[in-house]
């Protein structure tokens, strides 16, 4: 069975992901064939663990809470006031990315690609992988490791109107700007405005080809 992200867990409550724009039923969001658990503040902040399928058990990756899922969900989109229609990639933050790498390829994830960048005047280095249909960014820093585990910090979807998603959100929300990749946009929302734990971004879809 191929490596597939099914679910995430974050610790927020469901109020504060739906007053967000998404659709929430039960504590879960539905976005494509992933879903969006809230466990509430009771576990923490942020993203703290996911389930994956194709794993053969319930063992940390790198640190990160996982669990073996038998088989994929269907795939149901849902009914989002955002926009949102999918999720694009999650971001992973690595305190050692030869290590990341390599727990990450004892689960059978390869890296597809990778590009270095900066953060804050500070190189990094981004190495992307897939899990089914969400990409995987993992960042960190080239030439240094530390201890620690890693974490996944943050999520980007995509959007079917850019802009349409920017003005729900309103003051909310960063100005529209060209992203990194080519023909497409971006904004980041203002979480704490929210009151959402997760870093989270707006992308619009791939330009035709």
């Amino acid at each position: 069975m191929p490596l597939t992200l099914d679910e995430l867990q974050i610790a927020d409550p469901a109020d504060t992901w739906s007053d967000a724009g998404f659709g929430v039923a039960g504590g879960t969001i539905r976005v494509g064939g992933v879903t969006l658990r809230l466990v509430g503040r009771e576990r923490g902040t942020g993203i703290v663990g996911w389930s994956l399928s194709g794993v053969s058990s319930d063992a940390p990756i790198d640190g990160i809470p996982t669990t073996a899922v038998a088989e994929p969900p269907a795939t149901d989109t849902g009914s989002h006031a955002n926009g949102v229609t999918a999720i694009d990639h999650v971001v992973l933050f690595s305190p050692d990315l030869r290590r990341t790498v390599a727990a990450l390829a004892a689960v059978g994830a390869e890296p597809r690609r990778e590009r270095d960048g900066d953060l804050g005047g500070r190189p990094i280095r981004q190495i992307f992988f897939r899990l089914g249909e969400v990409i995987l960014e993992v960042v960190g820093a080239p030439g240094s490791a530390s201890e620690g585990p890693s974490t996944l910090w943050g999520v980007t979807f995509t959007v079917d109107d850019i802009d349409a998603t920017a003005a729900f959100y309103g003051d909310r929300t960063s100005p529209v700007k060209d992203a990194v990749q080519p023909g497409r946009r971006i904004t980041t929302l203002d979480t704490r405005a929210l009151g959402m734990s997760v870093r989270t971004a707006m992308i619009s879809g791939h330009p035709p080809r």
